[in-house]
Protein backbone atom coordinates (compact mmCIF):
# COMPACT_ATOMS: atom_id res chain seq x y z
CA UNK A 1 0.00 0.00 0.00
CA UNK A 2 1.08 3.56 -0.64
CA UNK A 3 -0.72 6.76 0.23
CA UNK A 4 -1.59 7.22 -3.43
CA UNK A 5 0.05 10.56 -4.16
CA UNK A 6 3.79 9.86 -3.84
CA UNK A 7 4.10 12.48 -1.09
CA UNK A 8 6.65 12.04 1.69
CA UNK A 9 6.35 12.56 5.43
CA UNK A 10 7.03 16.29 5.04
CA UNK A 11 4.16 16.99 2.63
CA UNK A 12 1.42 19.18 4.11
CA UNK A 13 -1.77 17.11 4.13
CA UNK A 14 -4.91 16.48 6.17
CA UNK A 15 -4.09 13.55 8.51
CA UNK A 16 -7.69 12.33 8.36
CA UNK A 17 -7.28 11.21 4.77
CA UNK A 18 -3.50 11.11 4.36
CA UNK A 19 -3.89 7.33 4.25
CA UNK A 20 -7.07 5.42 3.35
CA UNK A 21 -9.52 4.44 6.06
CA UNK A 22 -9.27 0.68 5.71
CA UNK A 23 -12.01 -1.86 6.33
CA UNK A 24 -10.05 -5.12 6.25
CA UNK A 25 -12.07 -8.16 5.21
CA UNK A 26 -12.34 -11.03 7.67
CA UNK A 27 -9.14 -13.00 7.15
CA UNK A 28 -6.99 -15.44 9.04
CA UNK A 29 -3.29 -16.20 9.17
CA UNK A 30 -1.41 -18.54 11.46
CA UNK A 31 1.09 -16.87 13.77
CA UNK A 32 3.23 -14.89 13.30
CA UNK A 33 1.55 -13.70 10.09
CA UNK A 34 3.11 -12.25 6.95
CA UNK A 35 2.79 -8.78 5.46
CA UNK A 36 2.77 -10.25 1.97
CA UNK A 37 -0.46 -12.15 2.65
CA UNK A 38 -2.43 -9.27 4.18
CA UNK A 39 -5.46 -7.56 2.66
CA UNK A 40 -5.02 -4.64 2.29
CA UNK A 41 -1.24 -4.50 2.13
CA UNK A 42 0.78 -2.51 4.66
CA UNK A 43 2.63 0.74 3.95
CA UNK A 44 6.14 0.68 5.44
CA UNK A 45 7.24 3.82 3.62
CA UNK A 46 9.02 1.98 0.82
CA UNK A 47 7.90 4.59 -1.70
CA UNK A 48 7.36 7.60 0.54
CA UNK A 49 9.81 7.89 3.45
CA UNK A 50 12.42 10.55 2.65
CA UNK A 51 15.53 10.73 4.81
CA UNK A 52 17.56 13.82 5.63
CA UNK A 53 20.73 12.28 7.08
CA UNK A 54 19.63 12.42 10.70
CA UNK A 55 21.19 9.02 11.53
CA UNK A 56 24.20 9.12 9.22
CA UNK A 57 26.76 6.48 10.18
CA UNK A 58 24.65 4.98 12.96
CA UNK A 59 24.26 1.23 13.60
CA UNK A 60 20.86 -0.09 14.66
CA UNK A 61 19.38 -3.41 15.77
CA UNK A 62 15.60 -3.71 15.31
CA UNK A 63 13.72 -6.71 16.69
CA UNK A 64 10.62 -7.68 14.77
CA UNK A 65 12.22 -5.88 11.85
CA UNK A 66 10.73 -8.00 9.09
CA UNK A 67 7.22 -6.52 9.05
CA UNK A 68 4.82 -3.95 10.43
CA UNK A 69 6.24 -1.33 12.76
CA UNK A 70 9.74 -2.80 12.88
CA UNK A 71 9.98 -2.90 9.10
CA UNK A 72 8.89 0.73 8.77
CA UNK A 73 11.44 1.76 11.40
CA UNK A 74 14.22 -0.20 9.70
CA UNK A 75 13.48 1.45 6.35
CA UNK A 76 13.35 4.91 7.92
CA UNK A 77 16.63 4.37 9.77
CA UNK A 78 18.31 3.26 6.54
CA UNK A 79 16.93 6.24 4.63
CA UNK A 80 18.35 8.46 7.40
CA UNK A 81 21.81 6.94 6.92
CA UNK A 82 21.99 4.02 9.38
CA UNK A 83 23.04 0.44 8.80
CA UNK A 84 20.47 -1.99 10.23
CA UNK A 85 20.35 -5.51 11.70
CA UNK A 86 16.96 -7.23 11.56
CA UNK A 87 15.78 -9.79 14.12
CA UNK A 88 12.79 -11.92 13.12
CA UNK A 89 11.36 -15.44 13.30
CA UNK A 90 12.65 -17.86 10.65
CA UNK A 91 9.15 -18.34 9.27
CA UNK A 92 9.03 -14.59 8.53
CA UNK A 93 11.87 -14.88 6.00
CA UNK A 94 9.78 -13.75 2.96
CA UNK A 95 8.92 -10.45 4.64
CA UNK A 96 12.47 -10.01 5.96
CA UNK A 97 13.90 -10.53 2.48
CA UNK A 98 11.67 -7.78 1.09
CA UNK A 99 12.71 -5.28 3.77
CA UNK A 100 16.37 -6.22 3.33
CA UNK A 101 16.11 -5.50 -0.39
CA UNK A 102 14.56 -2.09 0.28
CA UNK A 103 17.39 -1.23 2.67
CA UNK A 104 20.05 -2.42 0.25
CA UNK A 105 18.57 -0.25 -2.51
CA UNK A 106 18.95 2.69 -0.13
CA UNK A 107 22.67 1.97 -0.12
CA UNK A 108 22.91 0.93 3.50
CA UNK A 109 24.11 -2.34 5.00
CA UNK A 110 21.56 -4.82 6.31
CA UNK A 111 22.20 -7.89 8.46
CA UNK A 112 19.47 -10.54 8.74
CA UNK A 113 19.45 -12.47 12.02
CA UNK A 114 16.55 -14.96 12.24
CA UNK A 115 15.73 -16.63 15.54
CA UNK A 116 13.23 -16.84 18.39
CA UNK A 117 13.38 -14.14 21.06
CA UNK A 118 11.75 -16.52 23.56
CA UNK A 119 15.14 -18.25 23.64
CA UNK A 120 17.49 -16.53 26.10
CA UNK A 121 20.57 -17.79 24.26
CA UNK A 122 19.35 -16.31 20.99
CA UNK A 123 18.80 -12.93 22.68
CA UNK A 124 22.45 -12.79 23.67
CA UNK A 125 23.82 -14.18 20.41
CA UNK A 126 21.63 -11.79 18.43
CA UNK A 127 23.45 -8.80 19.87
CA UNK A 128 26.89 -10.29 19.28
CA UNK A 129 26.01 -11.12 15.68
CA UNK A 130 24.55 -7.65 15.11
CA UNK A 131 27.70 -5.99 16.47
CA UNK A 132 29.90 -8.22 14.33
CA UNK A 133 27.82 -7.63 11.21
CA UNK A 134 27.44 -3.89 11.63
CA UNK A 135 30.82 -3.12 13.13
CA UNK A 136 29.26 -1.76 16.33
CA UNK A 137 25.91 -0.78 17.80
CA UNK A 138 24.44 2.54 18.98
CA UNK A 139 20.68 2.16 18.46
CA UNK A 140 18.56 -0.66 19.88
CA UNK A 141 14.86 -0.93 19.07
CA UNK A 142 13.06 -3.54 21.17
CA UNK A 143 9.95 -3.95 19.05
CA UNK A 144 9.01 -7.62 18.55
CA UNK A 145 5.67 -8.58 20.07
CA UNK A 146 3.16 -11.39 20.42
CA UNK A 147 -0.57 -10.56 20.54
CA UNK A 148 -3.32 -13.18 20.57
CA UNK A 149 -6.89 -12.30 21.55
CA UNK A 150 -8.54 -14.50 24.18
CA UNK A 151 -12.03 -13.51 25.32
CA UNK A 152 -11.99 -15.21 28.73
CA UNK A 153 -9.22 -15.47 31.29
CA UNK A 154 -10.20 -19.11 31.88
CA UNK A 155 -9.18 -19.84 28.29
CA UNK A 156 -5.77 -18.13 28.48
CA UNK A 157 -3.32 -21.03 28.51
CA UNK A 158 -0.12 -21.10 30.53
CA UNK A 159 1.71 -21.67 27.25
CA UNK A 160 0.37 -18.49 25.69
CA UNK A 161 1.02 -16.50 28.87
CA UNK A 162 4.60 -17.77 28.91
CA UNK A 163 5.19 -17.06 25.22
CA UNK A 164 3.70 -13.56 25.41
CA UNK A 165 5.81 -12.51 28.39
CA UNK A 166 9.00 -14.07 27.03
CA UNK A 167 8.55 -12.32 23.67
CA UNK A 168 7.18 -8.98 24.82
CA UNK A 169 9.13 -8.20 27.98
CA UNK A 170 11.71 -10.89 28.85
CA UNK A 171 13.40 -10.33 25.48
CA UNK A 172 13.56 -6.58 26.15
CA UNK A 173 15.48 -7.25 29.37
CA UNK A 174 17.71 -9.89 27.78
CA UNK A 175 18.58 -8.12 24.54
CA UNK A 176 19.17 -4.81 26.30
CA UNK A 177 21.37 -6.44 28.94
CA UNK A 178 23.48 -8.06 26.23
CA UNK A 179 23.70 -4.79 24.29
CA UNK A 180 24.86 -2.55 27.13
CA UNK A 181 28.52 -3.53 26.95
CA UNK A 182 28.54 -2.42 23.30
CA UNK A 183 26.55 0.83 23.48
CA UNK A 184 28.69 3.98 23.69
CA UNK A 185 27.58 7.25 25.23
CA UNK A 186 25.13 8.92 22.86
CA UNK A 187 23.35 5.65 22.11
CA UNK A 188 19.57 5.31 22.13
CA UNK A 189 17.32 2.47 23.26
CA UNK A 190 13.71 2.63 22.05
CA UNK A 191 11.02 0.23 23.28
CA UNK A 192 7.69 -0.39 21.56
CA UNK A 193 4.83 -0.31 24.03
CA UNK A 194 1.13 0.33 23.18
CA UNK A 195 -2.05 2.23 23.94
CA UNK A 196 -2.96 -1.10 25.55
CA UNK A 197 -0.71 -0.12 28.46
CA UNK A 198 -3.28 2.58 29.34
CA UNK A 199 -6.53 1.26 27.87
CA UNK A 200 -6.36 -2.54 27.99
CA UNK A 201 -8.82 -4.43 25.83
CA UNK A 202 -10.55 -7.16 27.85
CA UNK A 203 -9.49 -9.82 25.35
CA UNK A 204 -5.80 -8.84 25.41
CA UNK A 205 -4.98 -9.22 29.10
CA UNK A 206 -1.58 -10.84 28.69
CA UNK A 207 -0.48 -8.55 25.86
CA UNK A 208 -1.66 -5.38 27.63
CA UNK A 209 0.07 -6.41 30.85
CA UNK A 210 3.40 -6.72 29.06
CA UNK A 211 2.95 -3.31 27.46
CA UNK A 212 2.40 -1.70 30.86
CA UNK A 213 5.56 -3.45 32.04
CA UNK A 214 7.48 -2.01 29.07
CA UNK A 215 6.47 1.51 30.10
CA UNK A 216 7.80 0.91 33.59
CA UNK A 217 10.96 -0.75 32.31
CA UNK A 218 11.59 2.25 30.06
CA UNK A 219 11.23 4.83 32.79
CA UNK A 220 13.36 2.92 35.30
CA UNK A 221 16.12 2.02 32.88
CA UNK A 222 16.12 5.56 31.52
CA UNK A 223 17.07 6.84 34.96
CA UNK A 224 19.67 4.12 35.42
CA UNK A 225 21.47 4.75 32.13
CA UNK A 226 21.15 8.53 31.85
CA UNK A 227 24.44 9.19 33.73
CA UNK A 228 26.17 6.96 31.16
CA UNK A 229 24.83 9.07 28.29
CA UNK A 230 22.53 6.33 27.00
CA UNK A 231 18.95 7.44 26.49
CA UNK A 232 15.96 5.10 26.90
CA UNK A 233 12.50 5.99 25.58
CA UNK A 234 9.40 4.28 24.24
CA UNK A 235 6.80 4.67 21.51
CA UNK A 236 3.18 3.71 22.23
CA UNK A 237 1.29 2.94 19.01
CA UNK A 238 -2.46 2.93 18.78
CA UNK A 239 -4.29 0.76 16.22
CA UNK A 240 -1.81 0.10 13.41
CA UNK A 241 -2.43 -2.31 10.56
CA UNK A 242 0.24 -5.01 10.94
CA UNK A 243 0.40 -8.83 10.73
CA UNK A 244 -0.42 -9.02 14.45
CA UNK A 245 -4.03 -8.19 13.65
CA UNK A 246 -5.07 -10.95 11.18
CA UNK A 247 -2.94 -13.60 12.93
CA UNK A 248 -5.30 -13.81 15.94
CA UNK A 249 -4.35 -10.42 17.41
CA UNK A 250 -7.98 -9.38 16.95
CA UNK A 251 -11.20 -11.35 16.85
CA UNK A 252 -11.88 -11.99 13.18
CA UNK A 253 -15.30 -10.36 13.19
CA UNK A 254 -13.76 -7.11 14.47
CA UNK A 255 -11.27 -6.69 11.61
CA UNK A 256 -13.57 -4.71 9.23
CA UNK A 257 -13.84 -1.92 11.82
CA UNK A 258 -10.24 -2.04 12.99
CA UNK A 259 -8.95 1.38 14.06
CA UNK A 260 -12.08 3.32 13.13
CA UNK A 261 -12.92 4.32 16.73
CA UNK A 262 -9.98 6.73 17.19
CA UNK A 263 -10.56 10.48 16.67
CA UNK A 264 -8.85 10.42 13.25
CA UNK A 265 -11.34 7.73 12.25
CA UNK A 266 -8.87 5.28 10.71
CA UNK A 267 -6.14 2.79 11.53
CA UNK A 268 -2.56 3.96 11.19
CA UNK A 269 -0.01 2.70 8.70
CA UNK A 270 3.41 1.67 10.09
CA UNK A 271 5.21 4.36 8.07
CA UNK A 272 3.38 6.96 10.17
CA UNK A 273 5.19 5.66 13.26
CA UNK A 274 8.69 5.74 11.82
CA UNK A 275 9.38 9.47 12.41
CA UNK A 276 8.79 9.01 16.16
CA UNK A 277 11.54 6.40 16.33
CA UNK A 278 13.86 8.50 14.18
CA UNK A 279 13.36 11.46 16.52
CA UNK A 280 14.11 9.39 19.63
CA UNK A 281 17.16 7.78 18.00
CA UNK A 282 18.64 11.05 16.77
CA UNK A 283 20.72 13.58 18.75
CA UNK A 284 17.95 16.18 18.43
CA UNK A 285 16.13 14.39 21.29
CA UNK A 286 19.20 14.57 23.55
CA UNK A 287 17.20 15.84 26.57
CA UNK A 288 14.39 13.29 26.19
CA UNK A 289 14.74 10.33 28.57
CA UNK A 290 12.14 7.95 30.01
CA UNK A 291 9.46 9.34 27.69
CA UNK A 292 6.63 7.32 26.17
CA UNK A 293 5.66 9.01 22.91
CA UNK A 294 2.06 8.17 22.03
CA UNK A 295 1.22 7.83 18.32
CA UNK A 296 -2.38 6.74 18.36
CA UNK A 297 -4.62 8.86 16.14
CA UNK A 298 -5.85 11.12 18.92
CA UNK A 299 -6.81 8.81 21.78
CA UNK A 300 -6.16 10.64 25.09
CA UNK A 301 -3.34 9.05 27.06
CA UNK A 302 -1.06 10.00 29.97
Amino acid sequence: MTNGNNSDQYTFQNPVDRYPSIAPPVQDQSEPGLDKDMTPHVDHGEDTYRGTGRLEGRKALVTGGDSGIGAAVAIAFAREGADVALSYLPEEEPDAQHIAEVIEKTGRKVVKLPGDLKDAEYCSQLVEDAVAGLGGLDILVNNAGKQVAVDNLEDLSDEQLDHTFKTNIYSFFRVTKAALKHLPAGSSIINTTSIQAYEPSPNLLDYASTKAAINNFTKGLGQQLAPKGIRVNAVAPGPFWTPLQPSDGQNKEDLPEFGQSVPLGRAGQPTELAPAYVFLASPESSYVIGETLNVNGGTPSP
